[in-house]
Order: C-alpha cells, then sequence, then structure tokens
C-alpha cells in the first residue's frame, strides 16, 4: 500500500504475512504523519486476526519515522502487551535505532536484527528486553 499527500515521497509500505502463529508486517518508506494512518490500518487487520501469539515488524526498509510513526509504533506495542502477543522489531537501521535510543524506547522493544532471527526467538518462551515495559505495574 502507497499513501502520498502530494507527493510520493511519503510513502509507507505494508504487507501481512501468517507464519505459523506469527505475523510479519513489512513497513518500508517514510513513517510520518501523512503515512501513519496507513500503518494504523494493516495493525488493524493484524488485531482482527484469530490467535496472533506474535506479531514482527520489519523495518528493514524504513527510510524515516517522525514522531507520529514512532507514537504509532508505541501504540502497537501497547497494543500487543494489552492482548497478550508479544511485538518484535527487526530490520531496525542506524536511523531508527538512534531515535530508539533517545526516546529510551530501545529497551522497551524487542529488537532482532533480521525476521529469521526474531522467528527463531519468537519460539522461546519469553521476550528478550529489556526489563522495561509501557503497561503499568499493578
Amino acid at each position: 500500500m502507497l499513501f502520498a499527500p502530494g507527493s510520493t515521497r511519503f510513502t509507507v509500505t505494508a504487507a501481512l504475512h501468517r507464519d505459523s502463529e506469527a505475523v510479519i508486517l513489512q513497513a518500508g518508506g517514510e513513517l510520518d504523519i501523512g503515512s501513519a494512518p496507513i500503518l494504523r490500518e494493516q495493525l488493524g487487520r493484524v488485531w482482527e486476526l484469530p490467535d496472533v501469539a506474535v506479531l514482527i515488524v520489519d523495518l528493514a526498509d524504513l527510510t524515516f519515522c517522525d514522531s507520529v510513526g514512532l507514537s504509532e509504533l508505541v501504540r502497537a506495542l501497547k497494543r500487543s502487551e494489552a492482548g497478550g502477543t508479544r511485538l518484535i522489531l527487526t530490520g531496525v537501521g542506524d536511523l531508527m535505532t538512534r531515535v530508539l535510543t533517545i526516546t529510551g524506547l530501545r529497551k522497551v522493544f524487542e529488537i532482532h536484527p533480521s525476521t529469521a532471527d526474531a522467528l527463531r526467538a519468537s519460539a522461546g518462551p519469553e521476550d528478550r528486553r529489556g526489563n522495561e515495559s509501557l503497561s503499568p505495574v499493578p
């Protein structure tokens, strides 16, 4: 899917692939105020699927992410935590690594180098992120 508010420079692509109990969402292009609704729509489709144990968001083709795009990823993490779905980011490039580090979210998201690594890790019993969570502690 492409979104182009006035220019094709502002795009995000997303595709869903189901692999056993994991759903893989691939996002690419520029994730910003104009394209974040497309990511939100794709994530909405994921939440409608039954029995999603693991959601892998592959960011390998992401070229830009603004605060609205980052907010969409945080919203996905909160929704995943609330629904008992494990969210894993993959393909996090230098730009996103820097953004996640500066915002303190690198410790909150579970991150693996590739989708294959994430699929292998998802077979394990627990995630490998820091001890931080966005959900309030009961």
